[in-house]
């Protein structure tokens, strides 16, 4: 006695298409987390700074941190300190002037809203206020610079 008008393969096509939809369908996130925004964003400034232009920085810190402030620290061989900080939500514009290799992100800020002090350095310690950060960079390819554009974005306006 035959229940069914679809045949037993029909079925089973069926039932495997309702489950591949729904893997496909589920297993997808369709927007990042605030937290995997703030990994790339970090991993993508850090691969791209480039410090080659200044031959005796010893060491550099940059990152964008949780609440919302990008922090460059660059320290120099004879133990001069730079270092510049602005949150997110004073920035007005993000550009990036490329060359062959290498560009300069800048970043552009209401008005002297960056902060730049110097430490041990021996024309004495400045601390002083910007409006423009220029960060060097290389291998910024214009799709990582869109979404790199597009992750600050999403945290200036956030911190709103």
């Amino acid at each position: 006695m035959k229940t069914s008008n679809i045949p037993a393969i029909g079925k089973t096509m069926l039932i495997t298409s309702i489950f591949a939809f729904s893997a496909l369908n589920y297993g997808f996130k369709a927007e990042m987390s605030e937290q995997e925004w703030l990994n790339w964003s970090n991993k993508c400034l850090n691969i791209s700074f480039n410090p080659s232009g200044e031959n005796n920085l010893k060491k550099w810190e940059l990152n964008l941190t949780a609440d919302y402030f990008i922090r460059l620290r660059k320290t120099y061989q004879q133990g001069k300190q730079e270092y510049f900080s602005f949150n997110l939500h004073r920035l007005t514009n993000i550009d990036y002037t490329a060359g062959d290799t290498t560009g300069i992100l800048k970043f552009n800020t209401q008005t002297d809203d960056i902060i730049v002090q110097t430490y041990e350095d021996p024309a004495g310690n400045i601390d002083s206020m910007a409006t423009s950060l220029g960060l060097p960079v290389h291998n910024m390819s214009p799709a990582r610079f869109d979404s790199l554009k597009n992750a600050l974005n999403y945290f200036r306006m956030k911190s709103l």
